[in-house]
């Protein structure tokens, strides 16, 4: 029997924490703007409930409740966060239990402590004191007409130190009323053996409640741990979109959701929205200024990447020989790479995808190939950089269009500086019959040029005021020839539609990174024209 026969039908609860705990991860600042665009893209892509964050703890969580339109959502409820009411008070007289309230939401999450260390010695108050502050805070918002969900914090040590006490804590909250009672893996210690048989004891416990699994990735098992409780019986998973979180992140549901769907059968999101999966991946990426990790399980860019002669010729022949999900599936793409292992027909593979017209005899074809050969004997390196290879194919073909034209551009390097930025440029460029010039300052004068550039660029295309850079390698060829040697240089830009990379060579390492940057724009611009061709029908 296929494994997906026994749970076709069944629902899975999906909770986004990404603006909540995934906002805790490392090096992550979301803006209030950011933060509502961010519920857009998850309401769309299918969450049922989206925490939003503690409007107790901040200012910023505070007005992002006063600014969000509940109305607005098709799908998700919002949900606001906070802790049970602290020991020895009442929960109506608890600040963090009434911000709570004025969030307005329909639901809230609620964490308490089942841990008995944790209780002891982290907070300091009695065992028993600890259950009331868990059932008060619930009955405090049920009689106020929420949904509440009790995020059981600390409940796999907590089940395996003292799995009295951690029951006592979950059925103090479900006699209190809770509509959910969540087993956290706060730690993110566990392994999937230990997830799975805690989660079915306490399922077996519970049979009346519904139960959710929340997982942190401390051992990397995050994703398997939230899988094996969810087979245990746990109807209701959390995690954050991307994995983002607290040290080293949370339960990843961009790679749960299709585990839990395509490979189980279970029932986390509308068929469709499986199909958004990337293209909301690579927008939240971009939203929280981190790059995408292209080797991320379905929506990476590397997912679905193939560079062995072999593999290529294989899934050309049959996709699933070293593809375990469509691409197209979750809304990603197959990719060539070129490279001294792929194969001759690699490159044509490759070019096929730009100009499917093109066959091994076309003339063209065989131009292209002989500008690689001789591009990479050079230093240039196109597996990397498709951006470059697409723009390359383009110009043998005739169709690279050349948008504004370089006069001059200089660069200085001031030490010691006095304002923080080391460098400085000044670039004058001509589009159609204007010519502008102008200057910028930077960190370094790769920086700078690159500000300039897309300064004086900007006003004859907006559409490159959503650009930025997000990253810059550097790679010495020649390293024999000291400071004369060759270097490459490999650029990654990005918008809210995707991330690009480019390549430049030179035995200067200013105009390497000049040759591609002039590509990052040259390949966003012709993009953007494709676009409105499309639209338009042109």
């Amino acid at each position: 029997m296929d494994l997906t026969d026994r749970h076709i039908g069944k629902n899975i609860e999906v909770f986004d924490s990404t603006l909540r705990d995934g906002a805790q991860g490392e090096g992550i600042t979301f803006s209030v703007e950011d933060k509502l665009n961010i519920v857009k893209a998850l309401d769309y892509v299918g969450a049922d409930y989206i925490e939003a964050g503690n409007p107790g703890s901040n200012p910023k969580d505070l007005e992002f409740f006063k600014e969000i339109d509940l109305g607005s959502l098709r799908h998700a409820k919002l949900v606001a966060f906070g802790s049970t009411r602290r020991k020895d008070i009442k929960a109506e007289d608890d600040e963090n239990c009434l911000s709570l309230l004025s969030a307005e939401t329909e639901a809230v999450a609620v964490f308490g402590k089942t841990w008995d260390m944790h209780v002891t010695d982290i907070i300091k108050t009695s065992l028993d004191e600890n259950l009331n502050m868990i059932s008060d805070t619930v009955a405090f918002f049920k009689s106020r007409g929420k949904e509440v969900i009790f995020d059981a914090e600390h409940y796999f040590d907590g089940y395996k130190r003292n799995p009295e006490y951690a029951v006592k804590a979950l059925m103090a909250a479900a006699e209190a009323g809770a509509d959910r009672l969540v087993l956290c893996e706060t730690n993110g210690g566990c392994l999937p053996f230990e997830v799975a048989e805690i989660t079915a004891e306490t399922c077996d416990i519970f049979k009346d409640s519904i139960i959710g699994i929340h997982c942190h990735n401390d051992s990397g098992c995050a994703v398997a741990n939230t899988v094996a409780a969810v087979q245990a019986g746990a109807e209701h998973v959390q995690g954050t979109y991307l994995g983002y979180g607290e040290r080293c992140g949370n339960a990843n549901l961009s790679t749960i959701i299709p585990n839990l769907q395509i490979k189980l059968g279970y029932n986390c999101v509308p068929e469709k929205n499986l199909e958004r999966f990337t293209r909301t991946a690579r927008w939240i990426s971009e939203v929280a200024n981190q790059p995408l990790y292209r080797g991320m399980p379905y929506v990476g860019g590397s997912a679905f990447s193939h560079k062995a002669g072999m593999h290529i010729d294989a899934v050309t022949k049959e996709s699933s020989s070293f593809e375990h999900v469509a691409p197209g599936s979750v809304g990603n793409e197959r990719r060539f790479l070129m490279s001294e292992v792929a194969g001759r027909g690699t490159v044509l593979k490759k070019i096929q995808k730009i100009a499917p017209v093109l066959t091994k005899d076309s003339a063209e074809t065989s131009e292209i190939c002989k500008r690689v050969k001789q591009l990479e004997y050079e230093g240039y390196s196109f597996e990397a950089a498709e951006a470059s290879f697409e723009l390359l194919v383009k110009e043998v073909l005739g169709e690279k269009k050349k948008y504004f034209d370089l006069n001059y551009f200089k660069t200085t390097v001031d030490q010691p500086n006095g304002n923080n930025f080391s460098s400085s440029a000044i670039i004058k460029i001509t589009v159609g019959d204007r010519t502008e010039i102008t200057a910028a300052e930077g960190d370094g004068p790769v920086h700078a040029l690159d500000g300039a550039l897309r300064r004086v660029l900007e006003g004859f295309y907006p559409e490159l005021s959503g650009v930025h850079l997000t990253d810059y390698k550097v790679r010495v060829l020649e390293p024999q020839k000291a400071t004369g040697a060759k270097v490459r240089v490999l650029l990654e830009s990005s918008d809210e539609s995707g991330s690009w990379t480019t390549v430049g060579v030179s035995t200067d390492v200013i105009d390497a990174s000049w040759i591609a940057l002039v590509e990052s724009v040259e390949y966003k611009l012709m993009k953007e024209e494709e676009k409105i061709n499309q639209e338009t029908g042109g």
